[in-house]
């Protein structure tokens, strides 16, 4: 383990989320949660457990699901995955204001991240533990941030107008030059376009090299077509796995 990483890699956590937590939305958002403020022991405890060496492959998300890191301050966290399986489980504070469809309960909370479930779920199949996963992956967000509309509806960064992706992107691209910087990675893979697109935007060179695997999201029709199977032959294509 190396302290120096985890200094790192917690250091720049604490900044995009203290960079983000400065910057206004306007309509439609009219909520804005930022895990990386009120979930801060859980993503602490995360980055101290499991990513405390340098990876060869980084998984990269969009941003915080409402049932997933919204709750748990985990990448994709999905309740029972970052429960049961990565055996985390702490007090989760809430934010300031939360809209009344998307309250943060933490762990108390009923609902399945449909996205994180078949994520992790892909990840503990193959590895079995997360000692075996971790020991040469791991798994971030590029924007901190969840967004909520008046209706309670997601909002995803790609949507937000230019006036406001600028000032926000230029904190997530300093973050993941951060976190390269730190875990050193081979691959950074993104999980789904959007997390993709910007990799390839902040590392042109190729170094990390950039993938891309399927989105797990259900809104995506081709993810409930046997989505660990179609990641992994990407991952396998790609020669990442």
């Amino acid at each position: 383990m190396s302290s120096a990483v985890c200094d790192a890699l917690a250091a720049a956590a604490k900044e995009l989320g203290a960079g983000t937590a400065r910057l206004r939305f306007g309509p439609p958002i009219t909520h804005v949660y930022n895990p990386l403020v009120y979930a801060w022991a859980a993503h602490e405890i995360y980055l101290r457990t499991y990513c405390a060496r340098r990876k060869r492959v980084v998984f990269l998300g969009m941003n915080p699901g409402p049932f997933g890191m919204v709750q748990t301050g985990i990448p994709f966290g999905e309740i029972r995955a970052v429960r049961d399986w990565l055996e985390i489980a702490t007090d989760v504070g809430r934010p300031r204001r939360e809209h009344p469809r998307r309250l943060v309960n933490g762990f108390d909370s009923v609902r399945s991240e449909v996205s994180g479930r078949r994520l992790w779920g892909l990840f503990a199949e193959r590895f079995g533990s997360p000692k075996e996963f971790f020991s040469e992956h791991a798994v971030v967000n590029y924007c901190p941030l969840a967004f909520v509309e008046a209706s309670g509806r997601n909002r995803t960064p790609d949507k937000l107008p230019g006036a406001e992706r600028g000032p926000l992107f230029a904190l997530c691209d300093r973050h993941l030059r951060a976190v390269a910087a730190a875990l050193q990675p081979e691959w950074l893979i993104g999980v789904g376009d959007f997390a993709a697109k910007r990799a390839e935007e902040i590392f042109p060179s190729g170094a990390p090299k950039v993938g891309r695997i399927l989105h797990p999201s259900p809104a995506n029709p081709a993810a409930n077509r046997d989505w660990p199977g179609v990641a992994t032959r990407q991952l396998e294509a790609l020669g990442v796995w």
